[in-house]
């Protein structure tokens, strides 16, 4: 819960500090003091979008901070799961704005995210402002209501875990029947230049190999005379001098000398070494020359095997045999995956049935206790809306269940019914509660949960619109007993009846300055309180009669 609220520099609030308690406390003060001021900025604290424009005039920051006592509530896993540090007792929430429309948060002096914000608020603090009547005509949340007095969050959670794994299925079959549809279209065409590919018998440096050989064929008779003419000059087979020869005869000639001459020898070896492997190449020389033959047959099929693989290149815009090989056995598997749809699609909606009968299972218990809790809801706000000035009313919580049609909260359409008046039939409570009738419901549908829910602190803004006398009374004791078992309930209003309920009193008033008007926030002393009620009983003019009825109130309280 609340126990100390600070802003600096928002809207028209220079600076403001205030303690708060448990129980029910009340925050009065005339129309346009800034109660909704307050509000906004706790609004803002708990992650609200952030405006520049709220920022005070001529400040260039504003600063909201809230200190919690969480003590009694289970808050420790969201302290550890986000890292935050948490001593197990307070929790000090902080929002920064600056006046450029930077925004910073702070949990626990720990940098936060919105997200983060959004979430430790609603485990802190339900604030229940005029427009949130209007939820009232909301399916979803009339259905919400009933799934948090029934203690459904566990059930809720596994059928919507159910629920998303069924919705992915329904994607993935309708995405599988879709490229079915568009893949038959294309299969014809697939399969013919798949068959084209196959066809060519496709091999990874083939190509290089046969540009290679092209190349030799078309050269054939110039490398022949070439290689002949090395072989003879090397062998002169013609009888000539040749280079072997005279190798030779210098090799013969040096060798008489090599006793003599020891240097001779080492000139022999390396002649002997140079005979040797010009021999070997005049023989691979005349040996290759043998081999090179002029063959146009085999130019021509080599030619056409390259023209070929050069026409299959440009036509699927590639560079390399690879990548043809690639493109192949890519169109192979969508051809495989055309053939093979109706088993898969088949195999999806098999899938699909299973898991649309787990979610249905689910859907259906928690449709079971929907109704069940349905009952106890309509019995308990007509025991609390009869003393609220309906003697007559009737309240039933309509839920149709439709097994076939699964939504993200079940199989259920809820509805509220309503009607105050002995005749008359029941409609949505929405279309037929009057302004104050739909306050009286949605403060007992609030009580209603709040033994449900373990909410540290709910604030309501003026939820006693419509209403007056014996009546507000009444809505002030329900706020005063939500007050209780260490829960912090904190009204806002503008009637006497209810600000005399609570165990505290604050009061919003401005203050005009020569350049300024400021917000302020002050806790009444019960003298303080006796003639606040009284000028909200008799207007500006104090009378006595005010004051006596305002010390009434207060005893009554």
């Amino acid at each position: 819960m609340i126990r100390h609220l600070h802003i600096e520099n928002y809207a028209l609030i220079e600076h403001l500090d205030i303690d708060f308690h448990t129980g029910f406390s009340v925050i009065t003060g005339e129309t346009g003091a800034g109660k909704s001021i307050i509000i906004g900025a706790i609004g803002l604290l708990l992650g609200g979008r952030a405006d520049s424009k709220a920022l005070k005039t001529g400040a260039k920051r504003c600063v909201i901070e809230m200190t919690f006592d969480v003590s009694r509530y289970s808050l420790t896993s969201f302290f550890e799961e986000n890292d935050f540090d948490f001593d197990g007792a307070e929790c000090i929430i902080r929002r920064e704005l600056t006046a450029a429309g930077k925004s910073r948060a702070f949990i626990n002096d720990t940098p936060a995210s919105l997200a983060q914000l959004r979430e430790i608020g609603e485990r802190l603090i339900d604030i229940h402002s005029q427009h949130k009547n209007l939820l009232l005509g909301k399916e979803d949340f009339q259905l919400s209501m009933l799934d948090v007095v029934g203690g459904h969050q566990d059930l809720l959670a596994a059928y919507k875990q159910e629920y998303t794994a069924y919705r992915l299925l329904v994607r993935e079959l309708t995405a599988a029947e879709e490229e079915a549809r568009n893949s038959k279209e294309d299969e014809d065409y697939l399969r013919f230049q798949v068959e084209q590919l196959v066809e060519a018998d496709l091999r990874e440096g083939e190509q290089e190999e046969l540009e290679e050989e092209a190349e030799k064929l078309e050269h054939a008779e110039e490398i022949k005379s070439a290689l002949y003419t090395a072989a003879n000059l090397l062998q002169a087979a013609d009888g000539s001098a040749d280079v072997l020869g005279q190798i030779k005869q210098a090799i013969s000639a040096l060798n008489p000398i090599s006793s003599v001459f020891t240097t001779s020898e080492e000139w022999t070896k390396r002649l002997d070494s140079c005979y040797i492997e010009l021999k070997d190449v005049a023989e691979e020389l005349e040996g290759e020359a043998e081999d090179v033959e002029y063959n146009p047959q085999r130019l021509e099929q080599v030619t056409d095997r390259l023209n070929t693989i050069y026409s299959l290149l440009k036509k699927h815009g590639v560079e390399a045999v690879a990548d043809l090989i690639r493109v192949q056995e890519e169109w192979e598997e969508k051809l495989r995956r055309i053939t093979n749809s109706d088993d898969l699609i088949e195999e999806i909606r098999q899938r699909l049935e299973v898991q649309k009968d787990k979610a249905l299972a689910l859907a259906k218990k928690l449709s079971k206790g929907r109704m069940e809790v349905a009952r106890r809801v309509e019995k308990e706000m007509e025991e609390r809306l009869l003393p609220l000035g309906m003697p007559n009313v009737q309240f039933k919580c309509s839920v149709v269940a439709h097994p076939t049609e699964l939504t993200a909260d079940g199989i259920d359409q809820v509805q509220f019914l309503f009607n105050a008046n002995k005749s008359g039939e029941l409609k949505p409570v929405s279309q037929i509660a009057s302004g104050g009738e739909i306050a009286r419901v949605m403060l007992s549908l609030k009580a209603l949960i709040a033994g449900a829910v373990k909410l540290p602190t709910i604030i309501f803004d003026e939820i006693d619109t419509g209403v007056s006398g014996s009546i507000a009374e009444k809505m002030a004791r329900i706020m005063k007993d939500m007050g209780q078992c260490d829960r912090q309930v904190i009204s806002i209003t503008h009637l006497p009846q209810i600000a005399a309920m609570g165990s505290h009193h604050y009061k919003v008033y401005k203050e005009d300055r020569t350049d300024s008007t400021v917000t302020h926030i002050v806790t009444l002393s019960e003298h303080e309180r006796v003639e606040e009620i009284a000028h909200m009983l008799s207007g500006e003019k104090l009378t006595q009669a005010a004051l006596d009825n305002a010390k009434a109130l207060l005893a009554q309280g």
